[in-house]
This record gives structure tokens, sequence and C-alpha cells, in this order.
């Protein structure tokens, strides 16, 4: 497997993870404070919405030609990890809180918790407001998988590698809400989430410009340098926001000290 095939594995891997993890902890949350049947109701239809809808754009999406695709996936890529990563420096940086699972699992279970008891008929598994919380997490998280794989997928002419990688991803955290029936804190969001920033936005640099009609140094290997230079720029930022927010601390701590002292 060549170094951009292996790319595109991790980044689709990581990025549909992320997502998964998001729509596990929702579907999980119902599943324990109002029912399990009718969650896995909704996941099974959210599953088959989407099945639905993959197929019909699938096709479309890879018949636009290469470089007009590359073009607009490159800028959305970069649009959408450079969102991610700038979410991802300011946590690094401790001007925005971590992303905490637990609280997220805490607060959909409130929400189960508050809409009480009431079971309706069989067609939504007995709780209609459990299917449909786990139908809506599962289609709009997997509307993010789906443009992940088709587009990751149809830019390096390997949708069946893309699919491959995000039904690993997915895989693998239904294992681990499986084994821990719980919040998916031992999953470290916050940094997949950095390294899908900076994934995403290497990606979206490298197809935007070749859409454009750049031509990178060594075509795919090019990859190797970009990923880390975008990765030690972010590094840089993080410190140097890191010191401005302890600088700003400290003056707010000696500021009531010197008035006190006046």
């Amino acid at each position: 497997m060549n170094s951009s095939l292996v790319f595109l594995f991790i980044a689709a891997f990581l990025a549909c993870a992320v997502e998964a993890v998001e729509a596990t902890t929702v579907v999980v949350a119902v599943g324990v404070t109002r029912s399990w049947r009718a969650s896995l109701h909704g996941v099974g239809a959210g599953v088959v919405v989407l099945a639905a809808i993959v197929a019909a754009l699938g096709p479309a999406i890879a018949s636009i030609p290469l470089n007009p695709l590359r073009l607009v996936v490159g800028a959305l890529l970069l649009i959408f990890g450079l969102g991610w990563l700038r979410k991802a420096v300011l946590r690094a940086s401790g001007y925005k809180a971590l992303h905490d699972e637990d609280a997220a699992f805490a607060k959909q279970t409130a929400a189960a918790e508050a809409a009480g008891s009431q079971r309706r008929g069989g067609l939504f598994g007995g709780d209609s407001y459990a299917f449909t919380l786990a139908f809506k997490a599962v289609v709009l998280e997997g509307l993010e998988v789906a443009f992940i794989v088709v587009t990751f997928g149809a830019n390096a002419h390997n949708i069946p590698l893309a699919a491959l990688a995000a039904l690993c991803a997915i895989l693998v955290i239904v294992a681990v809400a499986i084994k821990v029936r719980g919040p998916l804190s031992k999953v470290p969001e916050n940094t997949i989430k950095y390294a899908v920033g900076i994934l995403l936005s290497s990606f979206g640099t490298f197809w935007g410009a070749e859409g454009a009609g750049a031509r990178w140094p060594g075509s795919d290997a090019s990859l190797i340098g970009i990923i880390p230079a975008i990765l030690l720029v972010s590094f840089a930022v993080v410190a140097v926001l890191r010191r401005q927010r302890e600088r700003a601390e400290q003056l707010a701590a000696a500021g009531p000290a010197q008035g006190v002292t006046a």
C-alpha cells in the first residue's frame, strides 16, 4: 500500500471515529435511560436512510470531473478541517474547555429522563422519544461519515478503502461502547479531533491546490511534508496563545493585589 492510501485510510478512520463517538454516546445514553429496543430501532432506521442517501448521491459525486471535484472538495475540507483545528488549538491552549464525553452522556441522560416514561405503540420500539433521538444521532453523524467516505474516496479513486476505514472506525467505537456500556470517555476524542483537524486541513490544501492546477513536488508524497508543516504551525499557535493566556491571568491576579498595596 503506497503512502497516499495509508494517509487516506488514517484520515477517514479518525474522522469517522469522531462521528461514531458522538452518535454512539447518544444511542447508549438513550438505551440506558429509556429503552434499548427503541434506541436500536432508531439506529436501524437511521442506517436504512443513510444507505438510501449514499446510494442516490454516490454515483452523482463520482461522475464529476476530477479537477473541479478536487477544487470544491479541497475547499470544503480545508474549511471543515480549519474549523476543527481552530477548536482543537483553543482547547489545547486553554481558551476553550476540553470536550467531555462524560458531560455529554450526562446531558443526554438528563434529557431522556426529563422526557418522562410514557410509552407508545410498537412502531418506534415502544418509545418514540428514544427512537427519534437515536435516529437523529445516527442520521446526522452518519451523513458526516458518508461525506467523508465519498469525498475522500472519490478524490483518491478508492471509495472502497475509505468505506473500509469508516467501517473499521465504527466497529471499534461500537465495540468500546458495548464493553464500557457508559460514557465513551476512554476514547481520546480531543486528541482525535486535533489529529483530524490536521489531516483534513492537509488534504484540503493538497486537493484544493491540485484542483486549481498546481503541481506538488513528488505528487502524493508531498503530504509527508504538508502534514508535519501544518502540525508544527498549530503547535506554535498553541504555545503563543498559552503564553498570552498565562500572562493575562498573571496580570489579572496582580491587579487587585497592587490596588490593595496602593
